[in-house]
């Protein structure tokens, strides 16, 4: 027995080796990201100018991915990763160097974040594929819940590190984190991991490959369709992300210490469900498990936020909304990876966070655009409502509490609708 699990750890090392550094690196990152925002508030008191950092990180994202995917697929996997990490530390190295001399602006955040953002994008679909190449394909369920499980506790620990970080050792403190984190994960995927080769190197233009990344979604209706779900969901998810601030800060029982301790639960709930994740068998319908995990989400949070008045009640919601994420994202990862061929998949993915991820933006502007200019008017509005005020209270955060429920309403038909229009594709895993 044990000597069987010693065999299984080995056909996993190099997986583990750059799932556990290329997560140390993410942290750093990430601590890095968060301590700029602190800093940029201090110098402009603009909330605006502080979310223009992570849209000119983004928009590169969802603007380039489809190209950036056919990059990855004409070059070596582990080459391209190692380049693009090389950039972003220097991005780090140069804000680095303007804070301490004085010279930082804003502009230059917005700038070096957009040329992260563009980095990120290459080397995103390049870690798919190596992953997919380094993992054992009876893996795949398993490694899934360990990358979810190093997302949420990134995104736990990351505020909160950098915000002590930040306090008692400054910015300068906080890059050095970060470029020691970037040295980990450099030198382990440079001399320790071996990523085999494949069959994708393609030497065609780019415009050839983006176009086969997108041909292939085309002949497979399911996988679209099930991208598209996920863009579905991103979009309400970050209406609700837009909304849970002016639902929570207005609130009597609300405020800032309330809404992190809100917020915090959704990380906390995810790293339960990656651990849930890492140890499920394998189901008998994946795509089914994929939209039915999201019904329950978006069913019940949304409906239990719009209607509770209590924070307790907040958390289990957040709780209930966010434990079966990891679960979702295990399923449709495997079903990824077994769907689409190896020498496909940077162009594939490229395609898939363009249509994936494109939504977040729009569902943010969405979310704050109806809280403050239509639900918060409209209960004003009708205050003398009774039906109105019992569901959803009175005074300012009605209205994001009716937000939350038009979102579960929304929500809960996109499920609906998705999971009618899977069944008639069949998924086989090999």
């Amino acid at each position: 027995m044990k000597e069987i699990k010693r065999n299984e750890l080995y056909q996993l090392k190099d997986f583990l080796l750059l799932w556990s550094t290329q997560s140390i690196s993410q942290l750093g990152s990430s601590i890095t990201a968060f301590a700029l925002t602190l800093w940029l508030y201090e110098q402009t008191g603009s909330a605006l100018s502080t979310a223009a950092l992570t849209i000119c990180s983004y928009a590169p994202y969802v603007l380039m991915s489809i190209f950036a995917g056919a990059l990855t697929d004409r070059f070596d996997k582990k080459r391209t990763m190692l380049v693009c990490d090389v950039f972003a530390v220097i991005c780090t190295l140069v804000i680095f160097g303007l804070f301490n001399t004085g010279n930082l602006m804003v502009w230059h955040l917005y700038a070096l974040n957009a040329v992260s953002g563009l980095m990120n994008t290459v080397q995103q679909p390049a870690s798919e594929v190596a992953m997919t190449l380094i993992i054992p394909e009876k893996d795949y369920q398993k490694t899934s819940g360990l990358r979810s499980l190093s997302r949420s506790l990134i995104s736990i620990l990351n505020p909160l590190i950098a915000t002590a970080l930040y306090a008692f050792i400054g910015l300068n403190g906080v890059i050095a984190v970060d470029i020691g984190s970037f040295a980990v994960a450099f030198v382990a995927l440079l001399f320790f991991i071996t990523i085999p080769e494949s069959k994708s190197e393609r030497k065609e233009s780019v415009l050839v490959l983006a176009k086969e990344g997108i041909g292939f979604l085309k002949n497979n209706p399911m996988i679209l369709t099930l991208i598209l779900f996920m863009s579905g969901v991103n979009l309400v998810a970050s209406a609700f992300d837009a909304t849970l601030p002016g639902y929570v800060l207005p609130n009597p029982k609300g405020g800032q210490a309330i809404l992190g301790i809100v917020t915090s639960c959704s990380g906390v709930a995810m790293v339960f469900g990656s651990l849930i994740v890492s140890v499920l068998p394998k189901p008998k319908d994946r795509v089914k498990v994929v939209y039915l995990t999201m019904l329950f989400s978006l069913g019940t949070e949304n409906f239990l936020m719009a209607f509770a008045r209590e924070p307790f009640v907040w958390c289990i919601g957040q709780i209930i909304g966010w434990i079966l994420v990891p679960v979702m994202s295990a399923n449709l990862d495997v079903i990824l990876r077994t769907s689409i061929p190896v020498e496909l998949q940077g162009r594939v993915y490229a395609c898939r966070n363009t249509l994936q991820f494109f939504t977040i933006p729009i569902g943010l502007f969405v979310g704050g655009f109806m809280v403050d200019n239509v639900c918060e008017p409209f209960m004003a509005a009708y205050s003398d409502v009774s039906v109105l005020t019992t569901l959803f209270g009175m005074g300012k955060g009605s209205g994001a509490a009716l937000m939350m429920f038009i979102l579960g309403v929304g929500g809960s038909m996109l499920c609906l609708f998705t999971g009618r229009k899977l069944k008639k594709y069949h998924y086989n895993e090999s």
